[in-house]
């Protein structure tokens, strides 16, 4: 039996025989393959409130998806309703005023190449087609964080669609609750539909990519660089397989690599110094930092890449000798086509926020770092899997620690509380009962109502 949809929805409606259907249930994630009843398209506020009390009333799962870029397949549902707000690109920006209202469809590479255009950035993460709407409910840590902060840092209001369909504007006077737990909490709450951001002014960027051999001295020299280096610089250290890119000389290709991608916020004299550290730790094989406008950090990406890929997530504090000696030694034993240790190095701007003025609580972390690694079949998914946590146990040290936005899991209790400590979680409970009681948002890493 078909489900109905209200005549007040004056979105799309996508079904499964629909010509535009397989294209658009498609997520990042190319092991994701669901099948929903329908595919719901809003134009508005209204729109997702219409959506909503059809999820409630028909009792079937519900998906809201944005980017599709979630790790766990959140962004899809067999059988369910999928909430798809990539319609929702409006974007207002107030150059007096150095703030931008965002509808949540945007792509974290439209929004900075649009408010580029005026001379302004708000940061977001690494990568160009990520849905504004998960990450920044997510956190957001990018190549502007030790300077401006994550992005949730530099939200400053929202409209929110919560599950009993009420649409509001939450920000620190009202609904304050609200205004804290989506700012890492996630999905859990509401569907936001648009997002009012904080404006830097970015006159001047340094960015690209540095690539060197994988030696202990290149990563340990890398590490304590970038990390002892001024808030103007960001900067995500890959340790992995270098991939058969045409950029990259043939003869690098599938040998282990350190790929830094390096963001400085600032003049770009004040980068010269760091970026020399940097390239005196080895001859780089490639070096394609240099001045730029902050939006060629996002270049566009082939559509058609959907990776089948399983990780794993953890914030330490220290990585000394012992763990870039670990690090090299389970990449060069795993046969995984491509596999990589990435390391963000935190601190500046992200770890003055106090814990608690935020749902995402792990500000005093040093370091954020990621394992991943492809697969090439379902019985290599379970070996590659096993060998991701066992590499994650080796390298994570006292109590566990996860960044929601890059645990993989589909439904993993213990890495959700790792990503809430002790009353971060009680807190994001309180509002779950306010807000979604019945938990109708429950694809996503979820925080359960009781």
């Amino acid at each position: 039996m078909e489900l109905s949809i209200p005549d007040t929805f004056r979105g799309e409606v996508v079904r499964p025989a629909d010509s535009a259907y397989d294209e658009l249930r498609q997520v990042v994630a190319g092991d994701v393959d669901r099948r929903p009843a329908v595919i719901l398209r809003p134009v508005d506020a209204d729109d997702v409130a219409t959506a909503l009390a059809v999820a409630r009333e028909s009792g079937l799962p519900l998906a809201v998806r944005c980017g599709g870029h979630s790790g766990a397949g959140h962004s899809a549902v067999d059988d369910g309703i999928v909430l798809d707000v990539r319609t929702l690109k409006s974007l207002e920006i107030d150059a007096d005023g150095k703030t931008a209202w965002a509808g949540s469809g945007l792509t974290a590479g439209e929004y900075t190449e649009a408010v580029g255009q005026h001379g302004f950035a708000t940061g977001f993460g690494d990568t160009g087609s990520v849905g504004i709407g998960g990450i920044t409910v997510g956190g957001g840590i990018g190549f502007l964080a030790r300077k401006f902060g994550l992005t949730i840092d530099n939200l400053l209001a929202a409209e929110v669609v919560t599950a009993d369909g009420r649409i509001l504007r939450v920000d620190a006077e009202n609904h304050p609750e609200l205004f804290w737990a989506i700012r890492g909490g996630g999905g859990n709450f509401g569907v936001v539909t648009k997002f009012h951001y904080r404006l830097h002014e970015l006159g001047d960027f340094v960015g690209g990519m540095l690539m060197q051999p994988a030696t202990p001295e290149v990563i340990t020299g890398a590490i304590a660089i970038t990390s002892a280096a001024p808030e103007e610089l960001s900067a995500i250290i890959n340790v992995m397989t270098a991939p058969p890119a045409p950029f990259i000389p043939e003869e690098v290709r599938g040998r282990l690599v350190v790929m830094t991608l390096l963001g400085w916020a600032g003049p770009a004299d004040g980068a010269e110094q760091i970026l020399g550290q940097l390239r005196a730790l080895a001859t780089p094989i490639m070096d394609s930092v240099r001045p730029m406008a902050y939006a060629e950090m996002f270049p566009p990406e082939e559509a058609s890449f959907r990776p089948t890929a399983v990780g794993e997530n953890m914030f330490v504090d220290s990585l000394d000798g012992a763990a870039v000696d670990t690090i090299l030694k389970q990449l060069t034993e795993c046969d995984a086509p491509m596999r990589v240790t990435q390391i963000r190095p935190l601190g500046g701007a992200v770890a003055r926020v106090p814990a608690d003025a935020t749902a995402f609580a792990h500000r005093d972390a040093a370091y954020m770092v990621n394992l991943a690694a492809l697969y090439t079949s379902p019985a290599d998914r379970i070996a590659k899997q096993e060998w991701v946590t066992a590499f994650r146990d080796q390298l994570e040290t006292g109590t566990p620690r996860a960044y929601v936005g890059f645990v993989s899991d589909e439904d993993n209790p213990d890495r959700v509380r790792a990503a809430y400590p002790g009353a971060t979680f009680d807190r994001l409970v309180a509002a779950k009962r306010q807000y979604d009681p019945e938990n109708l948002f429950r694809r996503n890493q979820n925080i359960p109502p009781a």
